[in-house]
């Protein structure tokens, strides 16, 4: 079974041995699983990766203020899972034009380089609060990678004649191939783990 009946998940390589565990390439061809893990504990450890990568583009924007302004999707992406799952698709075959590879592939690339492996906690003693340095589970490395790269697209698309899907596309590229100019997760990455070895 070939995701959206092109891309073969079967072919695919993590490398990153502790990501290997808690990504699922559960073979499927749409990936929409109707929350049907939500419930028990690392549920979305069971649910494809692609399908984690569309839940969270439904989101409504920052709130706060991210590279010098407040990002604003105006409901235009909670809900719409099969809006998002056209809009991911469309991302998949320019990945595959521009680069001819297969995009689950570099999808995973661009995961291992974006994923954090220290940050910082706030921890207190004697009513003195200060911050320390702690490694990152898989399950949390994952999601920042997957947040930081679709928070990327939605600001790569707001505002700009550029759509969701060549922001999306652009932003997998950069980041498997690890462009630290151009990829905003892997410059968020940087900056978790600078923090983090400066509290250490």
């Amino acid at each position: 079974m070939k995701l959206f009946g092109k891309y073969d998940c079967s072919e695919v390589v993590i490398e990153d041995l502790s990501l290997k565990q808690v990504i699922s390439l559960a073979p499927i061809s749409i990936p929409h699983s109707f929350g049907r893990h939500k419930k028990s504990t690392l549920g979305k450890m069971k649910v494809n990766v692609v399908e984690r990568l569309v839940n969270k583009l439904m989101r409504g924007g920052t709130g706060e203020k991210t590279s010098g302004k407040v990002i604003r999707t105006r409901g235009q992406l909670q809900g719409k899972k099969l809006k998002l799952l056209n809009i991911v698709k469309k991302a998949f075959d320019i990945v595959e034009k521009r680069t001819k590879q297969n995009p689950v592939q570099m999808l995973i690339k661009a995961l291992e380089n974006a994923a954090p492996r220290e940050d910082v906690t706030r921890v207190t003693y004697g009513g003195v609060s200060y911050q320390i340095a702690v490694d990152i589970s898989a399950t949390r490395r994952v999601d920042l990678a997957l947040r930081n790269m679709t928070l990327a697209a939605i600001m790569g698309s707001f505002n700009k004649p550029k759509s969701l899907a060549e922001s999306l596309a652009n932003e997998i590229i950069y980041t498997a191939e690890g462009d630290s100019q151009k990829s905003y997760a892997i410059k968020k990455r940087d900056e978790t783990e600078r923090m983090a070895r400066s509290a250490r």
